[in-house]
């Protein structure tokens, strides 16, 4: 299975998360998004979306609002503290989606997530609360997003 990594503002690719999903027997794409340059950025993921068509996109924090700024209709998207009303001028993302967020988050606010949900009209069941911190690094918000990308893959596939 093919995923496509976003990784967040002042990250480089090939960190704790895309290693983690690689470890974990996925294709891992992980291109090295530009940080003052959030079009260029969106360029970057599409371009491996029109080349790749991943099975799954996940975007980290600011990776999460550039995977939301993407033409990727049919592609899952697991989004990990997404900070969409920070970059970009999308405020809702579509069916399926599943976002995991900590309460105790210090830099992304949970409630940002919430409203996310909300204005999407998701089930509540699609934000998944999981970890201690913003980076969700640690065991149990690894597994988390392992577990969503999976099940992601295997709803898309039918």
């Amino acid at each position: 299975m093919i995923v496509l990594f976003l990784h967040g503002w002042n990250s480089r690719p090939g960190g704790v998360k895309p290693t983690y999903l690689a470890n974990n027997g996925h294709t891992v794409l992980n291109p090295a998004l530009p940080d003052e340059d959030f079009a260029q950025a969106v360029r970057v993921a599409q371009a491996e979306v029109d080349l790749h068509h991943p099975d799954v996109i996940v975007g980290s924090s600011r990776g999460g609002a550039v995977a939301m700024n993407l033409e990727a209709d049919g592609i899952p998207l697991v989004l990990l503290c997404p900070a969409w009303k920070h970059w970009g001028m999308v405020g809702r993302v579509r069916q399926g989606t599943v976002v995991l967020h900590s309460e105790a988050d210090e830099v992304i606010p949970i409630e940002e997530s919430r409203q996310l949900i909300e204005h999407s009209r998701l089930p509540e069941s699609a934000l998944v609360v999981v970890g201690t911190d913003h980076r969700l690094a640690d065991a149990e918000p690894l597994e988390a997003m392992l577990a969503a990308v999976e099940q992601a893959m295997a709803v898309s596939r039918g």
